[in-house]
């Protein structure tokens, strides 16, 4: 049932997009779309500049360095069933001397100072920006401050194996005692009922960050860039499972960029842009796809080439210019959230499994 009613509801959300654009009222000319799209860039690229500012940013994008582990072998069989209950507290970064890099749990690097309704881990920003360091002792490290903090309000980590568990987090980030961001993660992932995947990071700025995959009969993804409520940045996918000729290809393919709209429905073979729901029919669209990707976007293997009445041309890249990175690397980190994964998750396992 569930499954049926993310088709039904996949399929109004894009009929709802693609019915939504007018092709006969309010015609823009040339230059009213060009202003459109262009507008919508220098939004995009204003918003890009300001995230990337931000130490939130630096914190939210910190890349795997090769210390988280993975399961293999045995491994893959283990289970855990872990709420925030068992987890809360106040924990406090201490220096612990060490010979051996990875020696130690991670816990070992931290002392239960308190008791709290949430689970507070404080330490210093140099080594979130350091993951490798974390585990390691140098003499300068009883200088530092813990002057960042995660505080976790709701968590709850269940793990039967890679295709059966559910995963919870909600939590504040703090640097020098100010807010810098909220990020909530929702990862379910079951054997009849597929992937349900949301990540999102509130910026003390306004701005906001979401991912989401959800698979079933429907399979819908997308990313998107927020001020507060205004949308400046979004692309979503929609395969329909049952469709079996395009199973595992595009079926609706939607890019907006402030309030110009590229979509492309793959079963019609049409791409079209519309401004504030109006078809642009004068101007042309092509889907330049490097590679075949499933989950291809601009920010990976693709660009997006429009070719106006007058015969100029301008491609979706161009227009966002350096952002397209940035977004890349900031779509990226939703999806795996390494200082997360890597500080809450590992302490959380270390209490699970009484590591001391």
């Amino acid at each position: 049932m569930k499954s049926m009613v993310r088709v039904f509801t996949g399929i109004v959300l894009f009929v709802v997009v693609v019915t939504g654009c007018s092709k006969n009222e309010g015609l823009l000319d040339n230059a009213s779309l060009k202003q459109a799209i262009d507008k919508g860039a220098l939004n995009l690229n204003d918003a890009m500049g300001k995230i990337t500012a931000t130490q939130a940013y630096s914190i939210l994008t910190v890349s795997d360095d090769g210390t988280s582990k993975s399961i293999s072998g045995t491994e893959a069989d283990y289970k855990v069933s872990i709420p925030l209950e068992l987890i809360k507290g106040v924990y406090d970064y201490k220096p612990f001397a060490s010979s051996d890099k990875w020696g130690f749990s991670l816990i070992k690097y931290f002392a239960k100072t308190s008791d709290n309704s949430q689970m507070i881990v404080n330490m210093p920003l140099v080594k979130i920006k350091k993951l490798w360091s974390l585990r390691h002792f140098s003499p300068e490290d009883t200088l530092l401050t813990n002057n960042f903090s995660i505080a976790v309000s709701d968590y709850h980590n269940n793990y039967n194996n890679y295709h059966d568990y559910d995963y919870i987090l909600a939590s504040e980030i703090s640097v020098d005692n100010t807010l810098a961001g909220k990020l909530n993660i929702k990862s379910i992932v079951s054997p009849t009922l597929g992937v349900d995947y949301a990540s999102q990071f509130v910026f003390a700025n306004s701005y906001n960050a979401n991912y989401w995959y959800e698979s079933g009969d429907t399979t819908t993804s997308g990313f998107s860039i927020k001020n507060a409520e205004t949308l400046l940045y979004a692309e979503e996918l929609l395969t329909i499972r049952n469709d079996t000729a395009k199973f595992g290809k595009e079926h609706l393919y939607t890019l907006t960029i402030g309030n110009v709209q590229i979509i492309r429905n793959s079963t019609r073979k049409t791409v079209q842009i519309a401004v504030n729901g109006v078809i642009q029919d004068a101007a042309k669209v092509e889907i330049l796809d490097k590679v075949y990707d499933p989950e291809a976007s601009v920010c990976k293997k693709r660009d997006i080439q429009i070719t106006f009445d007058d015969g100029s041309v301008a491609t979706v890249s161009a227009l966002i210019g350096e952002s397209v990175d940035d977004i890349k690397t900031l779509f990226e980190s939703l999806h795996k959230v390494y200082f997360a994964a890597y500080i809450v998750d590992w302490i959380a396992y270390d209490i699970y499994y009484q590591r001391n």
